[in-house]
């Protein structure tokens, strides 16, 4: 046990060393260069994280490491569902079904297509290939982390995930105001969009919420709407990476009683932290705090969730990676590739039927 009598002290010291990491890579991410590429903290601390793992991880204690793999499992839990705070279900409403549609369609489609391929065409283990699905589908380095323990997954496979999510979500970032001007600027014509639609385009298909605020912000003289757009859509798909883990939890309970056979005793599957992050969202939607707490509070829970990248990272040694090969960046790269060009069409066939 981690606060046992003889592991307490390690504990603790382990904890507060993923902390001194997390504020150096906080402070790392707000450096103007970093900044600017719209690079979170979570993906900074990572990065650090692997780098300890694989050079100074054998002159620190081993008794510290209790404490790194509970920033990893049990603060990730608690950031998840304070990451509730970010939302609000009147900021779904707004957006209109055309932003929600977009949003469950493209969020199931690239999970059942990464999943999909990873396994069946890339021969990647199940929970690399879901990992790496719900990165791309969801949001980013968060969804992989909130993903990670309801598949019960190894620290590595989060760690690849994250890297691909951290490829080809840059590439988006430059990408995407290039296409701004192949896709509004034409007056007539299917590739015809208003930035009303780009902005559900832009908050459907890229991966970190970051990068969704980064486009719009980009773009010379791009309209609120665009910016509004864009981080509305992105957010619904962020909160429906609850009703995503908990279906997830109970397709593995029902996939491993019938692999059990008919007398198999199988613990149903839920991920509670993403039911309480539902709540969270819904006494948000309430607004009995004041915005400048809850923006405390988010400061505070994305601090949280680097410290739970940190450690994540802390326990991801290169030698997990042989065998994995180039599958997992082609596996990223054919979502990737489904979130622009079939992101593109699905947006442009909702908002012509819905908006």
């Amino acid at each position: 046990m981690p606060f046992s009598k003889e592991n307490r002290k390690g504990t603790f010291s382990g904890i507060i060393f993923v902390a001194l990491v997390a504020s150096a890579a906080t402070y790392i991410a707000g450096l103007g260069p970093i900044k600017s590429l719209g690079i979170s903290p979570l993906v900074v601390g990572i990065v650090i994280g692997i780098f300890y793992a694989n050079t100074l991880h054998n002159h620190f204690p081993s008794t510290w490491e209790s404490g790194i793999v509970f920033s990893a499992k049990k603060i990730l839990r608690f950031a998840i569902v304070f990451y509730g705070f970010r939302l609000t279900f009147q900021q779904i409403i707004d957006v209109g079904p055309a932003g929600i549609t977009v949003s469950a369609v493209m969020l199931t489609t690239t999970f059942l297509l990464g999943t999909y391929i990873g396994v069946k065409v890339f021969k990647m283990d199940r929970d690399t290939s879901m990992l790496t699905a719900s990165g791309a589908s969801v949001c980013g380095a968060a969804a992989v982390l909130a993903t990670e323990p309801v598949l019960k997954a190894e620290g590595h496979k989060a760690a690849v995930a994250v890297s691909m999510v951290v490829l080809f979500g840059t590439i988006s970032m430059f990408l995407y105001p290039v296409l701004y001007g192949t896709i509004i600027e034409p007056a007539t014509g299917f590739l015809h969009m208003t930035p009303a639609e780009f902005g559900i385009y832009t908050g459907g298909t890229i991966h970190e919420v970051a990068q969704v605020v980064a486009v719009p912000a980009s773009i010379p003289h791009s309209p609120d709407v665009m910016a509004n757009n864009a981080v509305i859509v992105k957010m619904t798909r962020v909160i429906m990476i609850a009703p995503m883990l908990i279906i997830l939890g109970l397709y593995l309970s029902a996939k491993a009683k019938k692999e059990g056979g008919e007398g198999a005793k199988v613990k149903l599957v839920i991920p509670w932290f993403a039911v309480y992050f539902i709540g969270m969202a819904g006494f948000n939607s309430l607004h009995l705090i004041p915005d400048d707490i809850v923006h405390h509070i988010n400061t505070i829970d994305t601090f949280l969730l680097t410290m739970a990248m940190t450690a994540l990272g802390m326990q991801t040694r290169f030698a997990k990676f042989k065998g994995l090969g180039l599958a997992p960046l082609y596996t990223a790269g054919l979502m990737f590739a489904w979130l622009v060009v079939g992101g593109f069409v699905i947006t442009k066939i909702v908002y012509g039927v819905l908006a």
